[in-house]
């Protein structure tokens, strides 16, 4: 094992040590769950259900987008309304990915997978078995809430693998979050086309009832060494302060930034997440411990996540509407919504095959340069993106660069969170980190759509952006992802951080029970 690879894999305990007996707590916890993973049979086997899972749960992102259209006429509702079949996924998994975590530092990984992948499966037939909208968005929501198994899958990695495919599966599954997205829009784009749209859930359905059985019978059960309870009123405050930011941001460009719904949703969404954070820092037991949390290392990763997520999105949204736009506008590149799609595959290729380069870089280097690394890369794409516009093949190349960024920064940030956190955090410390990379997704969102409608031209009466709106789109993308690095830099490494809070590495042999569930 490299040094930075020791390095890498050892938690370092958060440094409140103020309170003793949460001290002594965490010492404990770090004694019986980490150090020499425990044996188990079919390691690789684990590894590819895991990957495969996660995969499954990410493809719910980009399901609907290509009937979103003519969800007004499928519905029979106004196209506002349908908008929330998007935004009501995303909502679900903002919400849920810090509870999974903690529910499974609580009380074992395996049932919270097997949990979120039921949610998966009821959600996927709610929406496959109706053509009412409100069914559909319940639906939709519990899809977006079985999210929650991504998180928990990379921290299972951590508890469960032997140390030489730990970083190879952890770079993997934290690639599903982008790749999910991208191979299921030519995917989706392809059933909404030749079929009946119910069978884009259908075929969810399906896939869920796989991972659900799957992660039922084939995953081992380990028994939490953990004692306590979820801080059910956290989460509900927390739940409240992240919908009303997030509806406001993603609602923001049709309702108005200045209008008094969305600067009320964002002023209240703010003031209740500083109550969370009060209410956090006065709690024994909190749903998200904040001196963790805000201690240099994972704060500033997470901060990173929030900016690289930012990038990846830009590319999802601006690339296929500059390639659909009819070639009579003298932007647009006339594809349909399948080719479009197509064109977009091989980015999503890339994070996967790019995923073992991060894997290398994690345990030549550590995860402070592969995020580096990551984010320069994802830079360089939009740059190449924002000069090389003209034909499909040209935003298929920019597109393979800035994913190659995403799939090397996303896979190394759970290892540069869970090796500043105590062990018994890892998964809500890991599902925080995820919440972080889907609030710059979101906001990019709102950005990328406000630049875009700002600067357009008529075209048959309907306004299109400009040449110079998509290239500055590009360039934005281009920029929060050196940001991101530039706050990259500021992540101390893993022996430095546990120098600062004084604690030694753990040495002790793991003490986990395993039994099948």
């Amino acid at each position: 094992m490299t040094r930075a690879e020791s390095a890498e894999t050892s938690a370092i305990p958060h440094a409140d040590t103020q309170h003793s007996k949460q001290h002594s707590k965490q010492h404990s916890t770090n004694q019986n769950n980490t150090g020499t993973a425990p044996t188990v049979h079919r390691p690789l086997l684990i590894a590819i259900i895991l990957g495969f899972s996660s995969f499954c749960a990410s493809i719910m992102q980009s399901l609907v987008i290509p009937i979103q259209g003519e969800l007004p006429q499928l519905l029979n509702a106004s196209a506002s309304t349908t908008a929330w079949v998007i935004t009501a996924t995303l909502l679900g998994s903002a919400v849920t990915m810090p509870v999974a975590g903690k529910l499974a530092d609580l009380h074992g990984k395996k049932p919270v997978l097997v949990a979120s992948a039921a949610l998966l499966l009821i959600g996927s037939i709610l929406c496959a078995s109706t053509s009412t909208e409100s069914i559909l968005l319940i639906g939709r929501v519990l899809q977006g809430m079985a999210m929650g198994y991504i998180p928990v899958a990379i921290s299972f990695v951590k508890q469960i693998l032997p140390a030489r495919m730990v970083n190879p599966a952890m770079a993997a599954i934290s690639a599903t979050l982008g790749v999910g997205g991208a191979l299921g829009l030519p995917l989706a784009a392809w059933i909404a086309q030749s079929y009946d749209w119910h069978i884009l859930f259908w075929v969810a359905a399906v896939l869920a009832a796989i991972v659900l059985v799957l992660t039922a019978t084939m995953l081992p059960y380990i028994r939490s060494q953990e004692s306590g309870r979820l801080d059910i009123a956290g989460a509900i405050v927390l739940a409240i302060g992240l919908v009303s930011v997030l509806v406001a941001v993603t609602k923001g460009g049709t309702w108005g930034w200045t209008s008094l719904s969305t600067l009320g949703l964002i002023v209240g969404g703010v003031v209740v997440l500083l109550v969370f954070g009060f209410l956090q820092l006065r709690t024994e037991e909190p749903l998200v411990d904040l001196r963790t949390t805000a201690s240099r290392p994972v704060l500033m990763t997470n901060l990173a996540a929030i900016l690289i997520g930012f990038g990846m999105m830009a590319s999802s949204i601006v690339v296929p509407q500059l390639l659909q736009l009819p070639k009579e506008t003298g932007v647009g590149l006339g594809q349909t919504i399948l080719q479009a799609g197509l064109w977009m595959a091989p980015g999503g290729l890339m994070m996967m095959l790019l995923s073992p380069v991060s894997s290398a870089l994690l345990s030549r280097f550590g995860g402070k340069v592969a995020v580096i690394t990551g984010a320069v890369v994802l830079g360089g794409g939009y740059f190449v993106a924002a000069f090389l516009m003209g034909s499909p093949w040209e935003l298929m190349l920019a597109s393979c660069i800035s994913s190659a960024g995403v799939g090397i920064g996303y896979a190394a940030m759970p290892a540069l969170i869970m090796a500043n956190v105590p062990a018994h955090e890892m998964s809500s410390s890991v599902g925080v980190n995820t919440l972080m990379r889907s609030l710059g997704t979101t906001t990019a969102s709102a950005v990328m759509a406000s630049v875009l409608t700002s600067n357009v031209v008529d075209f048959g009466g309907f306004a299109v952006p400009t040449h110079s709106a998509f290239q500055l789109c590009f360039l934005i993308g281009a920029g929060a992802a050196i940001a991101g690095a530039l706050l990259a830099f500021a992540i101390p490494s893993a022996r430095a951080a546990r120098k600062d809070s004084g604690a030694e590495a753990p040495s002790a042999e793991l003490e986990l029970e395993l039994a099948d569930a």
